[in-house]
């Protein structure tokens, strides 16, 4: 059986989706300053903003916990795979 094969997550990698996640935030931020319209309105686009930015932290760390559970589930049937393949001697005869 072949394990999977696990991404490495770079220092340049983490650096750059940090920064664009930034430059995305930081940009529409300023969009929103800067709109020509009534400040209840950019008040409302920025509270939106926000709870748009942290249910996308809730789905990403959602995904990412499901993804554990599965991968330890995997580990450990594999686990026991491997324990019952170890302890299973195909020339013993069974006395009767």
């Amino acid at each position: 059986m072949t394990k999977p094969i696990h991404p490495t997550l770079t220092t340049a990698y983490y650096a750059q989706c940090v920064l664009s996640f930034g430059v995305a935030l930081g940009g529409l931020a300023i969009g929103i300053a800067y709109l020509p319209v009534d400040p209840w309105v950019r008040a409302f686009l920025a509270v939106a903003t926000l709870y748009a930015v942290t249910s996308a932290f809730v789905l990403a760390k959602c995904v990412r916990d499901r993804h554990e559970v599965g991968a330890v589930t995997t580990r450990v049937d594999q686990a026991r795979l491997d324990k019952l393949l170890a302890e299973h001697d195909p020339y013993k005869v069974e006395s009767l």
